[in-house]
């Protein structure tokens, strides 16, 4: 089954488990254990405690994790760029950039880690965004805890399939207790 998608990536992050959130909803739980052919957990930062890193290298015999402007375990990178497929991915937690989430300001860290694709957080808002040929993706908080700017935040993650120089991506939020799934697709440019 896993093969018809390529490989799995699980994206997530700003989890800020338990100063904000008390943990990962019901329902996105079990959706996380169901995903059996997970390859690869990217998180954006901010899990805070140890715990919640060792439930995430569980999910997946791969996880990598940048540090978030709350986590506690300070041998998290900054920023990090891995390889997966085709895609050359940077990842970092987004609260050093200003304004947080702006573009402009994403596509100089994007130029600067020499990346296809972009995965920041910070803003607890989910985020699928194509510029100038790259991709910026953003899931958003899994606990849907609040942030600096918002106490409305919709919980939210994404899954990642990628298949050599094609990805798509698919944008899982919880509302009105109810999982909602959009999917986005892309390529990488020749």
């Amino acid at each position: 089954m896993a093969r018809n998608f390529g490989e799995l990536v699980l994206v997530l992050g700003d989890l800020h488990i338990p100063h904000r959130a008390s943990g990962i909803p019901e329902k996105f739980q079990a959706l996380l254990k169901a995903a059996q052919h997970v390859q690869h957990v990217i998180c954006t930062g901010n899990l805070v405690s140890r715990d919640e890193y060792d439930e995430l290298r569980a999910l997946a015999p791969t996880v990598h994790v940048v540090k978030g402007d709350f986590d506690e375990n300070a041998n998290f990178p900054d920023q990090k760029v891995i390889q997966i497929g085709g895609f050359k991915i940077g990842i970092f937690h987004g609260h050093q950039v200003v304004p947080w989430g702006d573009v402009n300001a994403l596509a100089q860290v994007q130029r600067q880690l020499d990346c296809d694709i972009l995965i920041t957080g910070h803003t607890h808002v989910n985020e699928v965004t194509e510029y100038e040929g790259k991709w910026f993706i953003n899931p958003g908080s899994i606990t849907g805890s609040y942030s600096a700017t918002t106490t409305q935040v919709t919980p939210s993650f994404m899954l990642l399939a990628i298949q050599g120089s094609s990805a798509c991506i698919y944008v899982y939020e919880l509302k009105d207790d109810e999982v909602e799934v959009s999917k986005s697709e892309f390529s990488k440019s020749a």
